[in-house]
């Protein structure tokens, strides 16, 4: 029987998909590909283009983890932003990292047209500040990011907020027109049909219990049979587990909770989003939203280091719907979920080799939906010999965790607590 999704919006509202049965027996591939989410899809499908047979493992299903679970909003750039990236590893870096920060959208925008994906896409994306501070430190990114090429960011002020967004706990904010919202299941299993469609083989409820790294090739072991391969890529990310316990410590599992509520009046919708952007605000510890295909108002945010959901999902997320607009409170939930993405010390991707064959990408930091296309595209260019965007990434130091695994979430909590508190003063 196979693993059912967790029991969200997106879930239910899921494009049928035919059965991909699990690994039984012993099979070669040139590639074998861990985690069937946005990294390991991406990579799939740019190798299959390319004329590779890739085989995929997927512990439970294409898109369970996060790249099933997330806001389904397309954030440009990193999770921190080109300059610090700039000011911590020197020009170089920022220039590398700065021509390739927009191509993650591209990549999803391009695929949804060329593989006809119906996912519910939506340009626009929206950043609301609560101060002036956030409004200068916007401001200060958007000239960053005009030295990397990207022009298409609007400066928004409190007399045309409401044009954007209807809520009066903001004071303006920014327009990415290159931004934009999608359905995230319905685009990863329509790239996951796409990547079947040329070449590749998707194996679900095939969870990796090892790697065998044989020098000339690697062993990839399941519950239920094996994949020697020429290279692997480990794309497991938050949901890797045991399989590679060596790269699972070198993240840190956070969950983050969403919630839809019942379907709204869409003039209703139309007054509090007239432009239907989806929206982030600019605090550390950020709420998101956006409006659905069917007329729901989808709002997530709150976090929970070491990757636990919390006593009540709504509970936690309700206070800061209604807070954000009043004339929502007391409405229906009709689906609370939780899912965890994967946190780095740096909060920039982490991505290298553990061997001359076996790479790997995690670390997304919470801005997976676009950096997961791009490092799936270059994990694809890393297996046909084309290193030197995947080495941009590789080449960043990597630093551990303070403490280790004992003490990573109670010291992240006090840094997350003191940005908050940072974020409530206004300063």
């Amino acid at each position: 029987m196979q693993a059912a999704h967790t029991p969200s919006y997106y879930a239910a509202t899921a494009h049928p998909q035919p059965e991909r049965p699990a690994l039984v027996g012993d099979v070669s591939a040139d590639v074998c590909i861990i985690g069937a989410g946005f990294s390991g899809i991406s990579a799939a499908l740019t190798l299959a283009e390319a004329g590779f047979r890739p085989v995929v493992l997927e512990a439970k299903r294409i898109g369970w983890g996060a790249s099933g679970r997330n806001g389904g909003q397309i954030v440009n750039g990193y999770s921190r932003d080109l300059g610090v990236i700039r000011a911590r590893y020197g020009e170089d870096a920022a220039r590398a990292l700065g021509a390739m920060s927009l191509e993650g959208g591209d990549i999803i925008r391009d695929r949804i047209a060329q593989y006809d994906i119906d996912c519910d896409y939506v340009p626009g994306g929206f950043l609301a500040a609560f101060s002036a501070r956030q409004m200068r430190e916007l401001d200060h990114m958007k000239k960053i990011w005009e030295g990397y090429g990207h022009h298409e960011l609007e400066m928004v002020d409190s007399a045309m907020l409401p044009e954007v967004v209807s809520s009066e706990l903001y004071v303006g904010g920014q327009i990415d027109h290159r931004g934009g919202h999608i359905h995230p299941l319905n685009l990863v299993l329509g790239e996951a049909r796409a990547a079947e469609a040329q070449g590749a083989t998707i194996h679900e409820d095939s969870p990796v219990t090892g790697i065998d790294d044989q020098g000339a090739s690697v062993l990839v072991k399941t519950v239920a049979g094996s994949v020697r391969a020429g290279t692997v890529l480990v794309c497991g990310n938050a949901y890797l587990g045991d399989a590679v316990p060596n790269l699972t410590n070198k993240i840190m599992p956070v969950s983050t909770q969403v919630l839809t509520t019942e379907p709204l009046d869409p003039s209703l919708l139309d007054r509090l989003l007239p432009r239907n952007y989806c929206v982030e605000d600019c605090n550390y510890v950020l709420d998101y939203y956006r409006r659905t295909a069917d007329d729901r108002l989808l709002f997530g945010g709150g976090i929970v280091y070491g990757g636990t959901d919390p006593a009540s999902i709504e509970g936690k997320i309700r206070p800061h719907l209604e807070r954000t607009f009043p004339e929502l409170k007391g409405v229906a939930v009709d689906f609370a979920w939780s899912g965890n993405f994967a946190l780095t010390m740096t909060r920039v991707p982490h991505v290298g080799r553990l061997s001359k064959n076996v790479l790997f990408s995690h670390g997304d930091s919470g801005h997976g939906v676009t950096t997961t296309h791009l490092l799936g595209r270059l994990l694809g260019e890393a297996v046909q010999g084309r290193m030197e965007r995947f080495d941009a990434f590789a080449r960043l130091p990597y630093h551990p965790f303070p403490g280790g695994r004992a003490l990573r979430v109670p010291l992240t909590v006090l840094g997350a607590w003191w940005y908050g508190l940072r974020d409530k003063l206004g300063v």
